[in-house]
């Protein structure tokens, strides 16, 4: 595989920067101004002579700014129709479409969330998301990958974790939402394996391995991880989003089923091994 020949968009996100590491040679975008998916003469001005491979790792992320009216707007022209932008022009040029995808497609009932489980979101972020892997499903030459809780370099829940024990606040935190965490750089490595070994074209669910844990339960990993004494008091998502008005309405099952991809010999990680290193790094910080 030549990773001159692929694209990566939202290299600036924590995925992207996995994806920069996992592929240093490929081409990246980081911002509108370099490319909009959402604007058509932008992906038409766009030089694609040297691309054969899409990897969009960008999106509209914010789950909660999604449910106001003027975030409903942005999050759609983002994850449905930019999506869809994109899944037309790979169409027309005959390219890969990788598409990084969400466990708020589902509405948390089925456990685990399987390839062809039919879509269910909730609120209007996962609505954007589920109208984007239908866009990505009509590429011929795809790879539709879903995941959830995301930890890489960027803000996210182990590093709020951090914030708050060194602080000495003692945090409620949810406890009825379950799932597995996903390290960026297993996602990145999981997408390479797709790529190298030329996997049949379809949905995979992704995340690291290991036992399905809360949210609450994540929190207390953490701070034993990092040798602080926090207590984390458990709370339901009823409760924590009780004083939260607006708030987007979440699956409480967030946990895939990995089967289809350690049939094609892929072995993701134990999110408690990858929970371990990367505290320890952010704690040397």
């Amino acid at each position: 595989m030549d990773e001159s020949k692929i694209l990566i968009i939202g290299a600036n996100g924590q995925l992207g920067k996995a994806l920069h590491a996992q592929y240093p040679n490929a081409h990246v975008t980081n911002n509108v101004a370099e490319l909009d998916i959402t604007d058509e003469k932008s992906l038409q001005n766009f030089n694609w002579s040297s691309i054969s491979t899409i990897l969009n790792a960008s999106g509209y992320t914010n789950v909660d700014g999604a449910e106001t009216t003027e975030g409903r707007v942005v999050a759609w022209r983002v994850n449905a129709t930019g999506v869809a932008n994109l899944a037309n022009l790979a169409n027309s040029k005959s390219m890969t479409l990788i598409h990084i995808s969400t466990d708020y497609v589902f509405d948390g009932t089925k456990i685990p969330h399987t390839e062809d489980e039919p879509l269910s979101p909730l609120s209007s972020y996962g609505a954007s998301k589920a109208a984007g892997d239908v866009a990505v499903r009509l590429v011929p030459k795809h790879y539709l990958v879903r995941t959830s809780w995301i930890i890489g370099d960027g803000g996210n829940f182990v590093r709020t974790m951090l914030g708050l024990g060194k602080k000495g606040v003692n945090p409620a935190v949810v406890s009825d939402q379950i799932g597995r965490p996903t390290f960026t750089s297993e996602l990145a490595r999981a997408i390479n394996h797709l790529l190298q070994k030329k996997l049949e074209y379809g949905v995979y669910n992704m995340t690291n391995d290991g036992q399905p844990v809360s949210w609450a339960n994540l929190a207390r990993e953490i701070f034993k991880e990092a040798g602080l004494k926090n207590q984390v008091t458990d709370i339901t998502s009823e409760e924590y989003f009780a004083s939260k008005p607006g708030s987007a309405k979440r699956p409480l099952s967030s946990e895939f089923d990995l089967s289809k991809l350690k049939a094609a010999d892929f072995s993701p990680r134990d999110w408690q091994e990858d929970i371990k290193d990367y505290t320890k790094k952010e704690m040397q910080n």
